[in-house]
């Protein structure tokens, strides 16, 4: 589990194709500090097992066919930023909102609107997570716990202060940059329990 709060802009240092899988290589120096085999790192909001944790804060971490398709990680080249964030510790508070590492779709960036002391973001909204997704409600954005700001038909909006557009790789995304997106998990379980039958 993670909270959707990027601990460091990493970047990839190889991505080696192994079939229908890809091994990928990153630094990150914060989150390979105490980082071991078969820890978990969130990479652009997608929830990758480390391999090998090698010298000079880098490590390893399998990617599979499917999140390959699922999830921006293919589109990653040598020299991509990417959002990263350790495990949530159970001693620690809570700072953005539950997340699993699960990305559910890829939207994309609409449009940039530059305002004074924040920027806001529009982004695609898959017709399929729209039910997901409310006005206040919270999203994962490449990782990012965002709060939505505003919902339309196909896109929803995020502010981003000063501190997210410098600490992470939406501040500087072009528009039509694929994002991983994470709807809250907690809007799925109630609309599974609603339709389960009665026993």
């Amino acid at each position: 589990m993670f909270t959707g709060i990027v601990e460091e802009v990493g970047e990839v240092l190889s991505k080696q194709q192994l079939g229908d899988c890809a091994r990928l290589t990153i630094r990150g120096p914060v989150v390979t500090a105490d980082a071991g085999h078969g820890d978990s790192i969130a990479v652009n909001g997608v929830c990758l097992t480390v391999v090998d944790v090698l010298p000079g804060g880098q490590f390893t971490a399998d990617v599979m066919g499917e999140t390959l398709n699922r999830s921006s990680l293919g589109g990653l080249e040598v020299g991509s930023p990417v959002n990263l964030e350790r495990a949530a510790a159970v001693n620690s508070r809570l700072g953005g909102h539950i997340v699993q590492g699960h990305v559910d779709a890829t939207g994309r960036i609409l449009a940039r609107t530059p305002a004074e002391g924040w920027e806001v973001v529009r982004i695609e909204l898959p017709a399929a997570l729209a039910r997901y997704v409310v006005e206040k409600g919270s999203i994962t954005v490449d990782g990012i716990s965002l709060t939505v700001s505003a919902l339309g038909e196909g896109w929803f909006e995020v502010s981003l202060i000063p501190t997210t557009r410098e600490l992470t790789t939406l501040g500087r995304a072009p528009v039509g940059t694929a994002v991983n997106l994470e709807v809250d998990v907690i809007a799925k379980y109630v609309e599974r329990l609603m339709h389960r039958p009665a026993d």
